[in-house]
């Protein structure tokens, strides 16, 4: 299949890698309103092998990437470009529509773009999730890929920042670190920049008392963000003291209510589709992250089954990857990205205060004195809280938090207008 838009890609954006015969699908469309805002469009050749270990050695073959595209709020042809980047699941196309990164475009008049990672939602290719495939599915080659879509008929006027939480949130910070020539800034919510093999500490957040913690695992780690009831609304009713619930039999019968909403969830229901992007994270988890939350220390409050060895002897069985090989792999991944002492500049972190994963993330600033911070802690919120857009029921912290995310963006965005000036690319 021909590309019918081609656009030749520039080699100086991809040294020191060779340069292919890639074509991509640029923009065509001005958005004239709500309903055409999202164009959907096909990457076709794109780098397909890449030596993990240095990223020098290349071959190419057709792939599938999807991405979206909102043109909406663009001031043509000079304006900034917002990448959401993403992760570990598919893109949909309220990805440029929505969340906090979307207010700020409006406001800047930037482009938004989103783009699926490799292997995920509709970015699979035909032959499927084999293991033999899964050779392909890195961090370091989604960054690579990320590389293609600053070819969009853009321009160096165009100043870059990119977005993204949890895994994609890290992905943002090392797009930034990897390549800080093409991208200017970026914001990395809730993102576990440190691999750990053994990631117990998460248990330490998600414990509550005198509330019963093993239904809290999700409503701690989401709180109000959506989920089906906040922390508070749980322990409202496993600890309530009213008459009504005096009796021990009674709080037994709210808990197994609670438990039977899950129950009914996870009811036998047909194979679920690749799209899901549970095998893909799990091959992962054994090449690059870790990331088990074992539960073999006796303040733990789940079951110490969930042991180590029985989680990564998943890699085993699954993929054919030894166990004894992980340590090796997630000490490359630390030692290639920097871990959660990376020595960047203009990443902006933000994390949760009863966020599990904020452990694994950049919450200590390391700037000198006088230099811009590069993180934002908010005490009362959960993961990656601070991406939805503005709502009145916000609590103050995030609405703060929020505004300092604003400032650091239009902050970028001046420094980079001042900098084009000075050399007369602008």
């Amino acid at each position: 299949q021909q590309s019918k838009c081609p656009v030749p890609l520039n080699p100086a954006l991809l040294q020191p890698f060779e340069a292919a015969n890639v074509q991509i699908c640029p923009l065509q469309h001005q958005v004239k309103d709500y309903s055409e805002q999202v164009l959907e469009c096909a990457l076709l050749p794109v780098w397909a092998s890449i030596n993990k270990a240095c990223l020098s050695s290349c071959t190419f073959l057709n792939v599938l990437q999807r991405f979206f595209v909102n043109e909406a709020y663009w001031q043509h042809p000079d304006g900034p470009v917002f990448l959401y980047i993403g992760g570990e699941g598919p893109l949909v196309e309220y990805d440029v529509l929505t969340g906090h990164h979307s207010d700020m475009a409006e406001e800047h008049g930037a482009l938004l773009l989103a783009l699926e990672h490799r292997f995920y939602g509709d970015s699979i290719n035909p032959d499927g999730l084999k293991t033999e495939n899964l050779a392909d599915l890195s961090s370091q080659q989604a960054l690579v890929l990320t590389l293609y879509h600053q070819n969009f008929n853009l321009t160096h006027r165009n100043t870059w920042i990119s977005f993204g939480g949890s895994y994609s949130g890290a992905l943002s910070a090392w797009f930034r670190g990897k390549f800080p020539n093409l991208v200017y800034g970026a914001v990395a919510s809730s993102a576990p920049v440190k691999a750990k093999l053994d990631f117990s500490e998460y248990n330490n957040v998600i414990q509550h008392k005198p509330c019963l913690a093993d239904i809290f695992m999700g409503a701690v780690q989401y709180n109000e963000e959506g989920v089906l009831m906040s922390i508070n609304e749980l322990c409202g009713i496993m600890t309530n003291n009213s008459q009504e619930y005096q009796d021990g039999m009674e709080a037994y019968n709210r808990l197994v209510k609670l438990s039977q909403v899950w129950r009914t969830e996870r009811a036998p229901s047909p194979p679920l589709h690749v799209d899901i992007g549970e095998r893909q994270w799990t091959y992962q988890t054994c090449t690059e992250f870790g990331f088990y939350q074992s539960c073999e220390d006796a303040t733990c409050p789940f079951s110490g089954m969930l042991t180590l060895q029985d989680q990564t002897k998943l890699c085993t069985t699954l993929f054919g990857i030894s166990q004894h090989s992980l340590p090796a792999r997630i000490a490359f991944t630390n030692t290639y990205y920097g871990g959660d002492n990376p020595h960047t500049h203009r990443i902006l972190y933000v994390n949760g205060g009863i966020d599990p994963w904020k452990t694994l993330s950049v919450v200590q600033d390391g700037t000198e004195e006088g230099e811009e911070a590069q993180t934002i802690f908010i005490k009362d919120t959960a993961h990656c809280a601070d991406m939805s857009s503005r709502r009145v029921t916000d609590r103050s912290s995030l609405t703060k938090a929020r505004q300092e995310i604003e400032k650091h963006v239009a902050n970028w965005l001046k420094t980079a207008a001042q900098e084009k000036l000075e050399k007369g690319t602008s």
